[in-house]
């Protein structure tokens, strides 16, 4: 796969000093969802891996790496939301692995925040920064209350401490 103009831009950006272009905003087609955070966004002739900001769904199984409850419906939920279809990107930063960290729209609509609400994926609290922390983390408390997705299970264990677990193994 490229990499994409857009993330070759950023790392320059960063490189330099400057902060990431928080209100940076480029749209494209969504050719393929990964897991129930993560797409592969074409724009034009290049394709980026792009990490929806402020959210960590559950894992999905992967070759022989177990997934966890609910990674599946949390994919294919980001998949009805997006898959096909042309969305908005706020770049807000590119992380360690080369991936775009934004926040995907579809006309008004923060589909992260749609994420939360619908229960498919935890408010990342480790990243979450102001002026989304508030937004995201009443959207997870309101789902939690509601018990919508993943919190109908009783005590669900974090994608974090997952993915800890899974390389202490």
């Amino acid at each position: 796969m490229r990499t994409s103009f857009f993330a070759v831009v950023l790392l320059l950006l960063a490189a330099t000093g400057y902060p990431a272009a928080a209100d940076y905003r480029t749209g494209g087609l969504v050719v393929r969802v990964i897991d129930g955070d993560t797409l592969v966004l074409n724009a034009g002739r290049t394709s980026s891996k792009v990490r929806l900001f402020g959210i960590d769904a559950p894992e999905t199984p992967h070759l022989a790496k177990p997934g966890q409850p609910f990674g599946p419906e949390a994919k294919r939920a980001l998949g009805e939301k997006v898959l096909g279809r042309r969305i908005t990107l706020d770049i807000l930063d590119v992380d360690k692995n080369r991936r775009i960290i934004g926040i995907v729209r579809i006309g008004r609509r923060d589909i992260n925040r749609e994420m939360i609400e619908e229960g498919w994926a935890w408010a990342y609290r480790r990243y979450l920064t102001p002026p989304r922390a508030a937004s995201y983390l009443g959207a997870e408390k309101a789902a939690r209350r509601a018990r919508r997705g993943l919190w109908q299970q009783e005590a669900p264990q974090p994608p974090w401490i997952f993915r800890l677990r899974q390389k202490l193994q």
